[in-house]
Parts: C-alpha cells; sequence; structure tokens
C-alpha cells in the first residue's frame, strides 16, 4: 500500500504543477455564467482549416488554453474589477511583458515562468462590451499574441458561435463540438 501511495505521488505531483491560474478558475467561478471552452493541442490544431504554417508556429508550444468571456454589462464586471484581478495574477508569480491595443481592444500579457522556461501564459483582451482571458499552459510568441486572439474570433466555428452567443444570448450548453465547462 505504501509503495502505491509513493507511486500515486510521483505520478500526481508533476500533473498539480500544469494546472492553469488560480486566478482564472477562481474568475470563472465568480461569474459562473461567463462563456468558457478548453482548447487542447490537438484541438487547436484542428481550427488551422488553412493549413497555415504561420498558425501551427504560433501554436506549436501551446499544451492548453482556457477560452473565458465575460459580458463586462451583463455580469457587472468594471475596472476596479479587472485592476483587482491584474493584482490577483501579480500575487501568482506572473509579470506584465507586453501591453498592446489593437482593433479597438487592449491586450495585456502576462508570463510565469520558472528559471528561463516560460510555464503559463495568460492574455487578456479588454473591449468596451467584453472582457476575454486566454489562459495557457505553455507559451505563444508574444509579439504574434494579437494574431491568436484574431484566430479564434475569426475562425468560421468558433467566431462565429461566440458572435452568435454574445447577440442572441444563446445558451452555452448549445455550443456543439467544443468542451464547454458550462455544460
Amino acid at each position: 500500500m505504501k509503495k502505491l501511495n509513493i507511486l500515486l505521488v510521483i505520478i500526481l505531483f508533476p500533473l498539480i504543477g500544469l494546472a492553469q491560474s488560480a486566478t482564472t478558475e477562481a474568475l470563472q467561478k465568480q461569474y459562473n455564467d461567463a462563456f468558457s471552452l478548453y482548447f487542447y493541442k490537438n484541438t487547436l490544431r484542428m481550427l488551422n482549416q488553412m493549413d497555415s504554417p504561420e498558425f501551427d508556429e504560433l501554436i506549436k508550444d501551446i499544451e492548453k488554453m482556457k477560452f473565458l468571456m465575460i459580458d463586462k454589462s451583463k455580469m457587472k464586471f468594471a475596472t476596479a474589477d479587472y485592476k483587482k484581478l491584474l493584482k490577483q495574477y501579480s500575487a501568482e508569480s506572473y509579470e506584465e511583458i507586453m501591453t498592446t491595443r489593437y482593433q479597438g481592444r487592449n491586450f495585456d500579457i502576462y508570463l510565469k515562468d520558472k528559471k528561463g522556461s516560460t510555464l503559463g501564459t495568460v492574455m487578456l483582451v479588454n473591449d468596451s462590451t467584453s472582457f476575454y482571458v486566454l489562459d495557457i499552459l505553455g507559451t505563444i510568441d508574444v509579439s504574434k499574441a494579437t494574431q491568436l486572439f484574431s484566430a479564434l474570433d475569426d475562425s468560421s466555428d468558433i467566431g462565429q458561435k461566440i458572435k452568435s452567443f454574445l447577440h442572441t444570448g444563446e445558451s452555452p450548453k448549445n455550443l456543439r463540438g467544443f468542451k464547454n465547462n458550462n455544460q
């Protein structure tokens, strides 16, 4: 029995380090009606419907990604909530590495690394109506972060379903074909 316990610790301990941000998890619990999806490495590859080598290069170091979208007016997400969130990511040892503006949206990119190796990337995307979190296990080329968000937003399947959800209030449970936390 003792050997079994030791074996379980050896197997499961590395998986604990692979968990995504506790701040993102708490945000999802706080805004439990937020739209959320998980993307795994092979799911991201399936998004590359045009077989773009650039997209493959962009996602090559992503193991898993959580996509969380909050409708700011419906869920009462305010500037104070955003500032609090930034402090929580910093408390988790995420460091701000880039802030940019693209197509009317503000992008804030945070990295968590250990001894020069990136463990996680958090991309916060904020516009006048919505707040998005891309919590990535792994890393991306931060100079191309807006391209990743655009690829998700413009994807024929995901982008249309997200836009449909935003404009019609369609339940996220109706978005078939994607792993959805709200189901």
